[in-house]
């Protein structure tokens, strides 16, 4: 008999899977057109699709609920987040950069400990350290085999962290495709003020970044349509390590696509990212469910 955790098991995989296509297809585009533009491309397209969304439900994007401080402060975390990542793929290795990106689980957790105020024993610090000592294998400060571009994915590591430490306290009255809309609007402009800063030229797309664009949108939202239902029939607990399985499908695609080869000490990074980040996972819902038993025994009823 199949259950709701193993469907939603495979559709967090699935949505995984086209996230990591998604990685491709914005290195693909910077192959051939500015990253800046690259950015704002991809910001607009997004923006138009969940604008559409808010219209077929009758809903007004622009609304005063936008001026947020916790919202503008997410869509800022977004901005950065998504220009680290961007420059990182379009200068570096997407199997070193998606490796990278692995760490923001763990990183999440330290940000809410430190600024929320969320106990984490140490066990979890444990993992936090050895997290952080997977992604110094891969970005090697101070040898030879560092690429200060890479720094630039774990810039947008600590960005997203402040994305989703903001996501956590902005109001539920903000519907999720305002919150989702305002960020794709966010990157585009965040892009339009990065290509006029660095004075990248404009090109024109031809028919080849036209149809990655097209490929990007589509296996952007069917990922993020695949990771919703994936959260909703599953348990957290159960489907959040297959979150992991985005860095296999990255390094496949680096493989074939880019004929990318990660080297020992990048793979035995990756390794620790994911062992360190499953540990966590696993802890959190144990510690979950310990609470739920002691509320239970305490309860009156």
């Amino acid at each position: 008999m199949v259950t709701e955790n193993f469907r939603g098991a495979i559709l967090m995989v699935l949505s995984m899977a086209l996230f990591a296509f998604e990685d491709m297809f914005v290195k693909l585009m910077t192959m051939g057109l500015p990253y800046a533009q690259v950015l704002a491309m991809v910001g607009g397209m997004g923006f138009l699709a969940f604008w559409a969304s808010l219209l077929r439900r009758r809903r007004r994007f622009w609304t005063r609920q936008l001026l947020h401080p916790l919202l503008l402060l997410r869509n800022l975390g977004e901005v950065v987040g998504a220009i680290g990542f961007t420059v990182a793929l379009a200068l570096s290795e997407l199997s070193s950069t998606s490796a990278i990106l692995q760490a923001l689980p763990l990183f999440i957790v330290l940000g809410a400990a430190l600024f929320l105020g969320e106990p984490v024993g140490w066990r979890r610090c444990s993992a936090i350290a050895v997290g952080f000592a997977g992604v110094l294998l891969i970005v090697r400060p101070g040898f030879a085999g560092f690429q200060p571009v890479s720094l630039m994915a774990l810039l947008a590591v600590v960005a997203l962290v402040v994305r989703d430490l903001a996501t956590r306290r902005i109001p539920d009255s903000i519907p999720s495709d305002q919150i989702a809309g305002s960020a794709f609007l966010a990157i585009m402009l965040g892009g339009l003020a990065m290509w006029a800063a660095l004075g990248q030229p404009l090109a024109r797309p031809g028919a080849v970044q036209l149809g990655q664009l097209a490929g990007c949108m589509v296996v952007g939202v069917g990922g993020y349509a695949l990771l919703v239902a994936a959260t909703r029939i599953g348990e957290a607990s159960a489907i959040a390590p297959y979150r992991y399985s985005r860095l296999v499908f990255a390094l496949i695609l680096a493989f074939l696509v880019f004929d990318e080869r990660p080297d020992l000490p990048t793979l035995l990074g990756a390794g620790l990212i994911v062992a360190s980040g499953c540990y966590t996972m696993w802890r959190e819902a144990a510690l979950r469910r310990r609470r739920l038993r002691e509320a239970g025994f305490a309860s009156p009823c």
